[in-house]
């Protein structure tokens, strides 16, 4: 696992193999209580999963279309029945809103500003959709693609879970959910679209962008 210093005692962490969805949730979970106690600093942390499905607080029964094909997970985060797998780029966001001015709907705003501005490095134009949450790109003739999901949760003003960006993930995967409960819309990747970067250059640009939105902003 490769760690990072990064400036205003924010830490960039980077896991090199599949993280485990539970190990992933007891280290959020331990990080927020010792933010919360002033024992730690803010965190970012870019890793995969392995294949597997994750339920959020808004999760339909009848959207989980194959409850036998990966592992399901209830999470405490917002949303609905979300996939994560190998070639997707999950980003768990660990910051103080209570000294980022304790506002949640702000905080999404630039979840979503980041990751627009990470795909713009690779010359896609992702876009936010009214009554639609995550990252869209069109794909002409009235077709719009899910490019990346947002899912946070928040306690007493610490941010965790967060978003995740489809680099080059077996989009076949999406097919055991509905994705976000959205059924008239569907998934696509960097790759899918014919941009192929690595990983590595995905994690150099959620960076640079990163230190744009949020720390030039406070």
């Amino acid at each position: 696992m490769l760690e990072i210093p990064h400036r205003k005692e924010i830490e960039w962490r980077v896991s090199d193999g599949p993280v485990a969805y539970p190990a992933a949730v007891a280290t959020m979970e331990d990080r927020v209580a010792a933010i919360r106690a002033g024992q730690a600093g803010e965190l970012v942390w870019l890793l995969e999963h392995p294949p597997l499905y994750t339920a959020g607080t808004s999760a339909k029964p009848e959207d989980l279309l194959a409850a036998d094909r990966f592992p399901v997970f209830q999470t405490g985060r917002g949303g609905q029945y979300t996939y994560h797998g190998p070639g997707q780029r999950v980003c768990y966001v660990m910051l103080d809103l209570g000294r980022r001015g304790a506002d949640i709907r702000q905080y999404i705003v630039r979840l979503e500003d980041w990751l627009i501005r990470t795909l713009s490095h690779f010359g896609v134009e992702g876009g936010r959709r009214e009554g639609r949450v995550g990252i869209w790109v069109d794909r002409g003739g009235g077709r719009e693609d899910k490019i990346a999901a947002i899912g946070v949760r928040v306690r007493r003003w610490v941010t965790f879970h967060g978003v995740a960006l489809n680099v080059d993930p077996d989009l076949g995967h999406f097919d055991g959910i509905v994705p976000c409960g959205i059924r008239s819309h569907g998934v696509t990747s960097l790759w899918a679209l014919g941009h192929t970067p690595g990983m590595a250059e995905v994690d150099m640009a959620l960076r640079a962008e990163f230190e744009a939105v949020f720390e030039d902003r406070g």
